[in-house]
This record gives structure tokens, sequence and C-alpha cells, in this order.
């Protein structure tokens, strides 16, 4: 991804449980935060065009049920603010329910992709 010009950016949560991506390249070492996730050390923030957000079920209507926070949604709402993002929802086929409950805040993902298929 490099060669092609490609930035990676992990994510880093802030004090207020609002959510950022920093740049990050594998030569850099990464610190574990509160929640036991590693995050990188740089502190240049990267607004990315693509996002690849995990989850814990998913249904047929690009819904996600995320692990609880929030962190995702807030952030996608933030930065769909500010630029056009591309979400991407990386789950397994099993994770697959009839319909997840979904909430005011709660943001649809563009497509899904597991080892089966790809949702659009």
């Amino acid at each position: 991804l490099r060669k092609k010009n490609f930035h990676i950016s992990l994510p880093v949560i802030k004090k207020n449980n609002q959510m950022d991506f920093h740049k990050w390249s594998k030569t850099e070492p990464l610190i574990i935060n509160k929640y036991g996730i590693p995050e990188p050390i740089a502190k240049k923030i990267i607004y990315p065009d693509i996002l690849l957000v995990p989850l814990v079920a998913y249904d047929l209507k690009l819904n996600r049920l995320g692990y609880g926070g929030g962190f995702y949604d807030r952030y996608i709402d933030k930065i769909s603010k500010i630029k056009n993002i591309f979400t991407i929802g990386l789950a397994y086929s099993f994770q697959k329910i009839t319909k997840v409950p979904i909430n005011s805040f709660d943001k649809k993902l563009n497509c899904i992709v597991t080892e089966k298929e790809i949702l659009v």
C-alpha cells in the first residue's frame, strides 16, 4: 500500500471518548491503551478515505452491531461532515443476523466483507 502512496492509520481513543485516526507504519511502535488496544504513538491525525470497521454482528441492510462504545458511529458521523468516507465492515458469515437493532445514532456501512460474500 505504501508503494501506491496509501497511508495507514490506526484509531486512537481520546480522553473524552472520541476517536481519531493517527498515521502509522509497521516500523513505528504501538502503545497499549486502557482498553488493551494497540495505538500509534505518532500524533499526525489522518482523515481516512476508507475505514475498516469492526463489528459483532451485521444484517443484510448493512447495519452493524458494534462493541457498545459508539466510537465508530461517532467517528463516522464526525468525519462525514468533513469529507466523503467509504466504510467497510469486516465480518465472518456466522456474525450475520436477521435484523440488527438500530438507533438514530447508528451509522449504516457502505459494504460488508466476509469470507463468503461482499454485501453492497
